[in-house]
């Protein structure tokens, strides 16, 4: 089982790559996508109009010459648009260099880059700069230069005595005293190689462009930043995640723990009518969409008996264990309900058929020809083989419920991932639907894993060689 688990996961990998490659080119060539939508709030902006219906194509293509070419090359830029589709998709798993920052200068004219800020009690933060030029060597070969990191002028007395003595030993310096135009023989005595790249030169207007990168994607645990938001997509998603799991994984915990006793009840008791009025019950249930059911019983519990929105009160945090665990119970109640009415059913009536298929197989008639006990023979024979369909689909279910809903999640006004994922979806935030798929994805493979060896473990005759 462990070579079979190893050559799963070594498996995983180019299911996992073709999944998020093709959906990554989706998202890259589909119209009206974030590149489009800048060019329109810009050209808005400088009409003054807010033409709304105004078409995406023809602002782009046939209404472009409202832009410079050098604001459009730096909005392609910005959103990677000035590579390859397959470079950009390297660049989002973090195995190809990423142009964190760009920057368009004319040679031997420096700019001010903040690489630090320090800020003192209630006084005011100051910035810690560099200055970095574009120079021609001796060899006439194109040099990015920088100074060191400091201020331009003097810091107050005020200031408490350890920055001073930082200053003082020259961990920083200060550029009134030390940023000057020396020449060139003496250049190396207050400038130093940059990290800055050089992407182009264009020799007519001597304007150089900039770039800075670093390997940042998926592969170094980065998702992306979200424009929109201001946050990080991890941080975003793990801000959200464990509301999701939480719901999804009770959900199905107690779904396993009702569904399979039920299944085995409802198959001894056949026919009975205890087994015709469950059945009508489930089914009902069944039929009814998990979001209507949560608008029905918060029309008729929430308020007087159960909150109307939200998973925790606003004072979660200042309550004991024991009025946390209380309160977290009276705000999860109803949603897990309406989590759970989807597969309930479904996991009821596979019990029970399995069960059922199961108790009419050779083997069982042979157990009762040798005397074991009803309980026996249903219980520890075929109740476990009757398992093997519930197991399979186990790590499917997993992928499902902790991807959140985002139909449950409005209807009780929880910010979960599948809230998150949706109004992604709406606004074009490519960063977060990728960030979300690439978990999603991990999520899924996994549980596919999982079943398989759910599978081994429920059923002795299942040897993975």
């Amino acid at each position: 089982m462990f070579e079979y688990t190893i050559r799963r996961i070594l498996l995983m990998i180019p299911t996992g790559l073709g999944i998020t490659f093709m959906v990554f080119f989706i998202l890259q060539v589909a119209p009206d996508g974030p590149f489009e939508r800048a060019v329109k709030q810009i050209k808005q902006a400088n009409m003054g109009v807010g033409e709304s219906g105004m078409s995406l194509s023809s602002d782009v293509t046939g209404d472009s010459s409202e832009l410079t070419p050098e604001l459009l090359e730096k909005l392609r830029m910005q959103y990677g648009l000035d590579k390859p589709i397959f470079v950009r998709y390297l660049i989002w798993l973090g195995i190809y260099p990423k142009e964190s920052q760009s920057k368009i200068i004319p040679i031997n004219t420096s700019f001010r880059e903040s690489v630090d800020a320090i800020k003192f009690n209630t006084y005011k933060e100051y910035l810690l700069q560099k200055h970095v030029k574009v120079v021609k060597d001796d060899s006439n070969q194109l040099l990015v230069i920088e100074t060191g990191v400091g201020l331009e002028f003097e810091l107050p007395d005020i200031l408490n005595s350890s920055l001073k003595e930082d200053f003082d030993n020259q961990k920083y310096f200060l550029f009134k005293q030390n940023y000057k135009e020396l020449p060139s023989q003496n250049l190396i005595k207050t400038w130093y190689h940059s990290d800055w790249d050089i992407k182009s030169f264009d020799q007519e207007s001597g304007l150089i462009t900039l770039v800075k990168t670093q390997f940042k994607g998926i592969m170094q645990g980065y998702l992306g930043y979200s424009e929109k938001k201001g946050k990080d997509v991890s941080t975003l998603i793990s801000e959200r995640l464990h509301i999701s799991a939480f719901f999804g994984l009770t959900s199905l915990i107690l779904g396993y723990l009702i569904c399979i006793p039920l299944g085995i009840w409802k198959a001894i008791k056949n026919g009975s009518r205890f087994d015709v009025v469950s059945s009508i019950v489930v089914f009902i249930g069944y039929s009814i969409p998990g979001y209507i059911l949560g608008i029905v019983l918060l029309v008729y519990f929430g308020g007087d008996y159960f909150p109307l929105h939200g998973w925790r009160s606003p004072n979660f945090e200042e309550l004991t264990l024991i009025g946390k665990i209380k309160d977290q119970l009276h705000h999860a109640f109803l949603p897990i309900i309406c989590w759970m009415i989807g597969s309930f059913a479904t996991l009821t009536v596979l019990m029970k058929n399995s069960l059922l298929e199961n108790l009419s197989q050779d083997y069982v008639r042979t157990a009762f020809a040798k005397g074991l006990s009803e309980r026996r023979v249903i219980f520890y024979h075929a109740v476990r083989n009757s398992l093997i369909p519930l197991a399979t689909g186990i790590g499917s279910i997993i992928g499902v419920l902790l991807a959140g809903s985002y139909l449950l999640e409005k209807t009780f006004g929880i910010d979960g991932i599948g809230l998150l994922s949706f109004y992604a979806l709406i606004d074009r935030d490519y960063d977060i639907m990728m960030g979300f798929l690439a978990i999603s994805v991990t999520i899924r493979l996994v549980g596919n894993l999982i079943s398989d060896l759910t599978y081994a473990l429920v059923d002795p005759r299942i040897r993975f060689k």
